[in-house]
């Protein structure tokens, strides 16, 4: 297994012809995963980062599937006397209804569209992105780094996977004894495949001009990236 570079092929959850119910089923062992190898502690060390001293703010979520990560962050503000705005946005409607039909993510705003194509009539403080990067090619990357920047008032963070020989082996041996998702099982350590090294990630925000940001590693063999408005 060549660990060097990225893997090219396309994960299973990239067609447009899978059965939602089989969608389902993976976005709940996801969560599953997030909450138990502490990736939705990831996401909320995103936040705090970025939020500083602000009692009220807009964050925004793209890639974001059933609505698990906005639902943390919601959580967390809601301790933290902070008055919060969540949206989300997914380009599959079947995952936008998914989350909106989840009684947790009350007061949660879902869109459904490409990413691309959402204009904010006022812009968030923050956007960010989990576990979404690594479906992208680096060019397509480049194009959401720039758009992420130009559309957050204060800033974005991402927590994607680092590619690495004992992530790879460990997710594909959790997953074949304890999911039951045929997606789960192909795509979890495809995904890591898919995922970057820090150089990569380096290369790819200085190519799109982002010249304020940091690059943590954090356990499971994630990484997170914020990176600052430049007027910040």
């Amino acid at each position: 297994m060549d660990f060097r570079n990225r893997s090219n092929e396309k994960e299973l959850l990239d067609r447009d012809d899978i059965p939602f119910n089989d969608i389902k089923q993976n976005m709940h062992e996801l969560n599953i995963i997030n909450s138990t190898l502490g990736g939705h502690q990831v996401t909320l060390h995103g936040l705090q980062q970025l939020i500083g001293d602000k009692k009220e703010i807009t964050i925004c979520e793209i890639g974001c599937g059933g609505g698990d990560n906005l639902y943390v962050l919601k959580q967390w503000c809601e301790k933290n006397n902070i008055k919060l705005h969540a949206i989300g946005v997914d380009i599959n409607s079947h995952c936008i209804e998914y989350a909106r039909s989840k009684t947790e993510n009350k007061n949660i705003e879902f869109i459904t569209s490409d990413y691309q194509a959402v204009h904010f009539q006022n812009k968030p403080d923050i956007i960010f992105s989990s576990l979404f990067c690594h479906h992208f090619t680096s060019e397509e990357l480049l194009q959401m780094l720039a758009w992420m920047r130009n559309n957050a008032t204060t800033g974005f963070f991402i927590n994607d996977l680092h590619r690495n020989f004992f992530a790879y082996h460990s997710i594909k041996w959790i997953t074949r004894f304890f999911s039951r998702s045929y997606l789960v099982k192909n795509d979890a350590p495809l995904s890591v495949l898919r995922g970057f090294s820090r150089k990569e990630w380096v290369t790819l925000l200085q190519q799109a001009g982002i010249k304020k940001f940091s690059v943590q590693w954090k356990w499971a063999f994630r990484w997170l990236i914020i990176a600052a408005n430049e007027k910040q």
